[in-house]
C-alpha cells in the first residue's frame, strides 16, 4: 500500500466539505446582502398578534432598500396602526423608520380587523441612514451580528401592541453541525474502537494493560469537545461567531435537537406555548433600544427621520416576492434572535431551550449507555457464533469472550466518567433556574446517584490498593530551580529537596518553599506493582490502567476537579464575575498540578489531556473576561476576540484529530505484536522503537540506571556465498581427488542470555533465540597439506537446528534469523568456525554483536527487519 492510499479518506472528507460549502452557496446565491432568520416575540407573550411570517431584508446591490414582509392574525377590532422598523448591527443602530402602513396600500391594516388576516408587504427606502454605510466585508464575514425589530403601536391608545425581533444574517456561518458532527463522531468512534481492542486483545493482563495505556482515552476526546461547547455557558455577551462555532460540538453534550423528543420534554420541563407568542426567554431578555409611544407619535420626530416616506412613493426590489430565505418562529423558551448572551444564547444556536437542556442531555446519555450495552453483547455473541462456525480461530479475543461481563462493566463506568462533567453542569444549571418542579426533582435524583455512585467506585478502588499502606506525613521543601534547554531557553522547574539530596542532583535553585510530603510505606515488601496486580487491573482497570505506576490515583483527583468546574459553570451563572474568574483560577491550578504530576503513561495522552487541553481552557477563559457585561466592549472588537478563541480551539481540535490517527496506528501496531511481518514494511523500525519506549514507560523509573551485561563485541560478518579456490593439494595427482569432509550434525549451543526474564536486559528488546547451531568440519588425522576440501558447498550443508532442539512457544512466534559466521578463514587462527543465530532486525555491518543494538538510521528491508522486540512476551495468565 502506497502512502497515497492512506490519504484517500482525507481527500474524501475534504471533497464532502467543499461540496457542502458549494451547495450552501448555491442555496443562498439569490438571497439579499442581509436578511432575517428566526424571529421571536419581544413583548414576552403579551403581544396582540399571532405571527406566522416576519421577514426583513436589505437590498445592497440594487437601490439600497429594506424589504418588509409581515403576516399574521389579531384579536383587535377596528384599530389603525403605526409601524416602527429598526435595524441594529454590531451594537449600533443602523436603520430606523416610522411609517403608516396605509401609505403603502396595506389594506389589511387600514383599519385592523380581527376577521381579516394581516398581510403586509413593503419596500422601504434607506436614504442616508448608517445602514448604507456598512462596509462590503460585513456582507461576507460569517455570522453577521445584527437584528431587525418591528414594533406596532395603536393610534387610539398610543401603546405598543406588538413587537417582533429577528436575527440578521448574510448567509455565511460557521454553524454546520450536520456536517461537522458526523465527522467528529467518526473520529470518536475510531478512538473508541482502538481503545477497546488494545484492552481486549491478548492473554497476559499486564501486557494488555501496557498496550492499552498508550491508546488515546475516549474520555479525553469527549472532554475536549465538551470543554469547547461549555465555553459558551459563561454568562457573558458572546458574539454570534462563537455560538455558531460551538453549535458544532453540542452533540458531545447530548444536546441534539429532535422535534418529537422536544415536544414531550418541553411539556415536562415547563416550556410550553405557541412559538409565535412565546419566543422570548424569561431568564435573559435582549437589551434592545427602547422606542416609546410618545416618540413614535411625535410628528416632528417622524418628519425628521431620514427614512420618512411620503404618501404614494414606490420602490422596486427583486426580493419582495418569491423568495426562499424567510425565517421561522423560534422554539418556546429560546432567547430572542439577535441575543447571544450566556448559555441561553449558546443553546439557541441548536434550537434548545435552557429549561430543556438537562432532560435532553439525560435522555441522550441513557440512549448512549443502551448502545454500549447492545454493542458489547452483540460483539460477544457474534464472536461466539463465528468461532463455532469456524469462520474465525477458536481462541480469537478469548480474554474478552470469557470476561465480557467485566468488560461491559468497565465500559459503562467509563461512559459515566466521560459524561460526568456534562451531567453535573446541566444538573446544577437546572437547580438554579427552577422552572419546573418535575425537572428539578429528576435532576436531584440523577445528581445524587451520579455523585455518590462515582465517588463510591473511586473510593473503593483507592481503598483496595491502599489497604496495606501506612501513610506518613513528613516535612519537606519544594525547590524552585532553573535550567537551560537547547542552550538558550531557560526553564523553571520544581522538585522535592529530599529527592535532590537522595540522588545527589546538582541544580541552580531560585528559592525554597517549606511544605509537607505524604509518603506511602507498604507493610508487605513483596507486594506486586499495581500494573502487575492482575486482580486489581481486572476490577479497577478503568481507574488506573492509563496512568503511571506512581500516579494511579490521578483519576480520583480529576473527578473532584471536574465537579468543581461543573459547579462554577452550571451553578454560578447568576454571578458572571465570580463564575469567570473562579473558573480561570481553577483551570490554572489544575494545569499546574497536572503538568507537575504528568500522570499519563503514554506521551500522546499527556500532550493532549494535560498540555493542549489545559492551555486551551486557560486561554478561552482568559479571553472571555473581555466579554463581561460591564466591560462595554465594542462589538467589532468582540468579534475579533471571538476569532482568537476559535483559532485556539480549532488548533486544539486539529491536534486531537491528529493524535487520534496516531493512536489508531500505534494501536494497530499493538495488535500486530505477535506477527513477524507487517505491511507496509517501512513501519517495522517504527514498531521496534515504539515497543522499546513502551516498556521503558511501563517501568516508570526516574533515577534507575539501566546497565546491560552484554558480551564484548567480536568480529563477524554474514556469509552470502563461499567459493573454493585452487589449493596446493590439487597438484598431487596421486591422491586421486580429495576426500570430501564430513559435516556433522549441528550441536546445540544454547544461548539464553537474552531471555525474557533476564533482569540485566531491562529496558532493551528481550529476544529468545529460535535456535543456536555450531558446525564443525571433521578433518580426521590427515596431514595439513592433504586435508580434504569440497569442491563447493553452501548453507544447505548445515543442518537445521530445529531437528535436534524442540522449539519453544516464543521461538515459534518470533521466528526469522540470519546466520552469522565468525572468522571463517581457513588459517591457523581458527580451525573450528562458529555459526551463531543473530536477530535479523539488527544491521549485520556493525562490529557489535550485542542483541540490543539500535537499528540503523536507513530503511531496513523485510529480510533485515522481521520481528518486533517484544519487551513483555505474552504468556497464558493464571486461572483464578
Amino acid at each position: 500500500m502506497t502512502p497515497g492510499d492512506y490519504l484517500r479518506p482525507f481527500r474524501l472528507i475534504l471533497f464532502c466539505l467543499v461540496f457542502a460549502t458549494a451547495s450552501r452557496a448555491l442555496e443562498v446565491k439569490s438571497a439579499p446582502a442581509l436578511y432575517t432568520g428566526g424571529f421571536g416575540n419581544c413583548l414576552g407573550g403579551r403581544s396582540s398578534f399571532t405571527v406566522s411570517t416576519f421577514d426583513i431584508a436589505y437590498d445592497a446591490t440594487g437601490n439600497k432598500t429594506v424589504v418588509f414582509h409581515f403576516e399574521g392574525t389579531s384579536d383587535i377590532e377596528n384599530e389603525s396602526l403605526m409601524f416602527h422598523v429598526s435595524i441594529d448591527a454590531y451594537g449600533k443602530n443602523r436603520y430606523s423608520l416610522t411609517f403608516d402602513p396605509c401609505n403603502f396600500n396595506i389594506t389589511s391594516l387600514c383599519p385592523l380587523r380581527s376577521t381579516v388576516p394581516v398581510t403586509a408587504r413593503a419596500v422601504l427606502p434607506v436614504g442616508n441612514q448608517p445602514l448604507g454605510e456598512l462596509a462590503s466585508t460585513a456582507f461576507t464575514v460569517p455570522d453577521f451580528e445584527g437584528s431587525a425589530k418591528l414594533q406596532l403601536y395603536a393610534n387610539s391608545s398610543k401603546t405598543e401592541i406588538g413587537c417582533y425581533q429577528a436575527s440578521l444574517t448574510n448567509g455565511e456561518t460557521l454553524s454546520h453541525p450536520e456536517i461537522v458532527a458526523p465527522i467528529l463522531g467518526v473520529y470518536t468512534l475510531v478512538a473508541m474502537l482502538a481503545s477497546f481492542f488494545t484492552a481486549a486483545y491478548g492473554v497476559s493482563v499486564p501486557h494488555m494493560r501496557m498496550h492499552h495505556a498508550h491508546s488515546l482515552p475516549v474520555s479525553v476526546v469527549l472532554e475536549t469537545f465538551q470543554t469547547i461547547f461549555f465555553s459558551g455557558a459563561l454568562s457573558v455577551d458572546w458574539p454570534p461567531l462563537l455560538t455558531a462555532w460551538w453549535s458544532n460540538f453540542a452533540w458531545s453534550a447530548g444536546l441534539i435537537y429532535n422535534a418529537d423528543m422536544f415536544r414531550s420534554i418541553s411539556a415536562f420541563a415547563g416550556t410550553t406555548g405557541n412559538t409565535s407568542e412565546i419566543g422570548g426567554s424569561a431568564l435573559l431578555m435582549a437589551s434592545t433600544r427602547d422606542v416609546s409611544g410618545a416618540h413614535i407619535f411625535d410628528a416632528s420626530a417622524t418628519q425628521e427621520a431620514l427614512g420618512f416616506v411620503p404618501n404614494g412613493t414606490r420602490f422596486n426590489s427583486s426580493f419582495l416576492n418569491d423568495y426562499a430565505w424567510s425565517g421561522t418562529a423560534v422554539a418556546p423558551g429560546v432567547p430572542l434572535p439577535g441575543n447571544w448572551s450566556g448559555f441561553p444564547g449558546t443553546l439557541s444556536a441548536v434550537n434548545v431551550a435552557i429549561a430543556d437542556a438537562f432532560m435532553v442531555g439525560l435522555v441522550w446519555l441513557l440512549i448512549a449507555l443502551a448502545l454500549v450495552l447492545l454493542a458489547m453483547g452483540a460483539l460477544k455473541f457474534s464472536l461466539e457464533g463465528l468461532a463455532r462456525s469456524k469462520r474465525i480461530q477458536g481462541d480469537r479475543l478469548s480474554c474478552f469472550r470469557s470476561h465480557w461481563i467485566g468488560y461491559l462493566g468497565h465500559a459503562l463506568v467509563r461512559a459515566l466518567l466521560s459524561s460526568f462533567f456534562m451531567l453535573m453542569t446541566l444538573a446544577m444549571l437546572q437547580f438554579t433556574i427552577r422552572i419546573s418542579v418535575g425537572a428539578v426533582a429528576v435532576a436531584t435524583v440523577v445528581f445524587i446517584l451520579a455523585v455518590i455512585g462515582l465517588a463510591s467506585l473511586v473510593a473503593t478502588g483507592c481503598r483496595a490498593r491502599t489497604r496495606d499502606v501506612n501513610l506518613k506525613v513528613q516535612s519537606d521543601s519544594i525547590v524552585v530551580y532553573y535550567k537551560t534547554v537547547l542552550r538558550i531557553l531557560p526553564l523553571v522547574l520544581t522538585d522535592w529537596e529530599s529527592t535532590l539530596r537522595e540522588h545527589e542532583l546538582e541544580v541552580r535553585p531560585l528559592c525554597s518553599i517549606p511544605f509537607f510530603r505524604i509518603r506511602c510505606q507498604h507493610t508487605d515488601p513483596d507486594r506486586q506493582n499495581i500494573h502487575l496486580d492482575q486482580s486489581f487491573v481486572k476490577r479497577f482497570g478503568w481507574l488506573s490502567a492509563r496512568y503511571r505506576r506512581t500516579r494511579w490515583w490521578y483519576m480520583a483527583y480529576y473527578v473532584a476537579y471536574l465537579f468543581c468546574r461543573a459547579a462554577l459553570i452550571g451553578g454560578g451563572w447568576r454571578n458572571p464575575h465570580a463564575q469567570v474568574y473562579g473558573l480561570l483560577a481553577v483551570d490554572v491550578l489544575n494545569f499546574c498540578i497536572s503538568a507537575i504530576l504528568s500522570p499519563f503513561e503514554g506521551a500522546r495522552n499527556t500532550v493532549m489531556a494535560v498540555w493542549v487541553l489545559g492551555i486551551c481552557k486557560i486561554i478561552t477563559t482568559a479571553v472571555s473576561t473581555a466579554f463581561l457585561p460591564e466591560s462595554n466592549l465594542d462589538r467589532t472588537r468582540a468579534a475579533a476576540l471571538g476569532v482568537v478563541i476559535i483559532v485556539f480551539q480549532g488548533l486544539t481540535v486539529a491536534a486531537l484529530l491528529v493524535l487520534i490517527l496516531l493512536s489508531t496506528v500505534s494501536s494497530w501496531m499493538s495488535l500486530t505484536r505477535n506477527r513477524e511481518e507487517i505491511d507496509p514494511d517501512w513501519l517495522e523500525p517504527v514498531r521496534v522503537r515504539y515497543f522499546l519506549k513502551m516498556e521503558k514507560k511501563a517501568r516508570d523509573r526516574r533515577f534507575d540506571e539501566e546497565t546491560l551485561d552484554s558480551p564484548p563485541p567480536t568480529p563477524h560478518f554474514s556469509v552470502v556465498e563461499v567459493r573454493r579456490k585452487p589449493k596446493i593439494e590439487d597438484e598431487d595427482e596421486d591422491q586421486g581427488g580429495a576426500a570430501v569432509g564430513v559435516v556433522h550434525e549441528p550441536e546445540q549451543n544454547p544461548d539464553d542470555s537474552a531471555g525474557d526474564d533476564q533482569p540485566s536486559m531491562r529496558g532493551r528488546a528481550r529476544h529468545s533465540h529460535a535456535s543456536s547451531v555450531s558446525h564443525r568440519l571433521s578433518t580426521g588425522s590427515l596431514p595439513r597439506a592433504a586435508r580434504p576440501y569440497r569442491a563447493s558447498w553452501s548453507s544447505r550443508d548445515f543442518g537445521d537446528a530445529s531437528l535436534s532442539r524442540p522449539e519453544s512457544v516464543l521461538s515459534q512466534r518470533l521466528s526469522g534469523i540470519t546466520c552469522i559466521v565468525t572468522d571463517c578463514d581457513a588459517s591457523n587462527a581458527s580451525a573450528t568456525p562458529s555459526v551463531k543465530p543473530q536477530s535479523s532486525m539488527w544491521s549485520l555491518n556493525t562490529p557489535s554483536a550485542s542483541r540490543a543494538s539500535s537499528p540503523g538510521p536507513g530503511r531496513l528491508s523485510r529480510e533485515s527487519v522481521r520481528r518486533p522486540p517484544t519487551a513483555l512476551p505474552e504468556a497464558p495468565e493464571p486461572q483464578d
